[in-house]
């Protein structure tokens, strides 16, 4: 029955475990340990002879409830809740790659996943190519006899470049890799990189599924097999678990996603055709708009556009700064994804480690932009933005 449910349904009642009290609210599972009723059942469980539940950092009722329920929503086999986004993307990446294996990923990523590549990894002996995603012909050249991992976002932070994940992955397929989709920006409503042919999707569960600024988390999907052979005992062992108080609190979000994703959606896309057409504004980028530079992979391969949009400003830092501190709706943060609408400036912010060299690959440029819309009133959004975009001088 539950196979046929569609997202929303799913979102509200997958995966749930009741007590014997029947509760209509997921239960707070909030302990660390649990008690065995004999000596004997310790050491049954331990074994793995019987089922259930030994300690917090292996997985809780809540956690699991939690997992499900991103698995019916994607689609997935298995998975692993985290305390963050980037626990769940360096779990992703690290626990399937040795010293002497390669790392294939395109440069387009969040300041913090490309340090776990291009900084972490090769403390451990891996080494790491990035390329521009865009094209597959990068993808194709950049591969190794030793490349054990793709990875990628799409679309891409902050600039939503789209990368062809169907592409990626056959390639992938050709030598036996794995392609590992940090999915954030399309959420599991617009775009299913399993079915695309992924193998691993990861999420910071911290932006649209929570989506009201209240917790970190993270997770990563995959079918069974490949997290049993690579991710259980990273898992197990390093300790990225997630708090059960968070999994109930990401329960709760994830019962109002698509409500929130779609008000979202069809607000940025009102804001990228506003924006589109005022002379202070070098370029916008929205995957749902016709002139997106991968508007044909756009097209293929997502359900809908993008909550987020990036915009230009021609007069660079001190036009973007000027923008962002004349807003009154609009919040200046780094975070995205929540219901309220927030704007950052990437290139002092989330990828100000990167060279000036390195943001300007990326389409980074001092007058970049990253709007991530809420719910609110879309007209509200505009005026606020015009009045901000009236504060610009010369």
């Amino acid at each position: 029955m539950t196979d046929n449910w569609r997202a929303a349904t799913k979102l509200v009642h997958g995966g749930t475990l009741r007590s014997p009290y029947g509760e209509t609210s997921e239960a707070i599972y909030l302990t660390q340990g649990f008690v065995y009723d004999s000596s004997e059942a310790a050491e049954a469980r331990f074994k793995g002879e019987t089922e259930g539940y030994i300690y917090a950092r292996y997985g809780s009722p809540t956690n699991d409830m939690f997992e499900r329920r991103m698995c019916m929503l994607e689609g997935a086999e298995d998975a692993r809740a985290m305390a963050s986004g980037m626990a769940a993307v360096a779990a992703a990446i690290l626990c399937q790659v040795k010293a002497g294996d390669h790392i294939l990923a395109a440069r387009a990523l969040f300041g913090s996943c490309r340090w776990v590549i291009e900084t972490l990894a090769p403390k451990y002996g891996v080494e790491f190519t990035l390329v521009d995603g865009r094209d597959l012909k990068n993808w194709e050249a950049g591969i190794r006899p030793n490349t054990k991992v793709l990875f990628l976002e799409s679309p891409t932070n902050p600039t939503l470049e789209v990368v062809d994940i169907a592409g990626v992955a056959k390639l992938a397929n050709q030598i036996g890799a794995k392609v590992v989709v940090d999915n954030v920006f399309a959420t599991p409503l617009f775009q299913c990189p399993l079915e695309l042919g992924a193998h691993v999707v990861v999420y910071s569960a911290t932006k649209h599924i929570d989506g009201q600024g209240r917790c970190l988390g993270g997770v990563v999907l995959s079918s069974k097999e490949w997290i049993q052979e690579n991710l259980q005992d990273y898992f197990r062992h390093t300790g990225p678990a997630m708090s059960p108080f968070n999994a109930w609190t990401l329960l709760k979000g994830l019962e109002t996603l698509p409500l929130r994703v779609k008000q979202q959606t069809a607000n940025a896309s009102k804001i990228a055709d506003f924006l589109a057409d005022n002379s202070k504004i070098a370029r916008v980028i929205y995957p749902g708009r016709a002139d997106h530079p991968q508007a044909d992979i756009v097209a293929k391969q997502m359900k809908g556009g993008s909550t987020l949009l990036a915009l230009e400003l021609k007069g660079g830092k001190q036009a973007a700064f000027a923008l962002q501190n004349a807003l009154q709706v609009i919040k200046i943060s780094n975070n995205l994804g929540d219901a309220k609408s927030l704007i950052t400036h990437p290139a002092t912010t989330t990828h100000k480690n990167l060279t000036d060299e390195a943001r300007a690959e990326l389409g980074i440029s001092p007058g970049t932009l990253r709007l991530s819309c809420g719910i609110e009133d879309a007209d509200d959004l505009i005026e606020d933005l015009d009045k901000a975009l009236q504060a610009i001088t010369a």
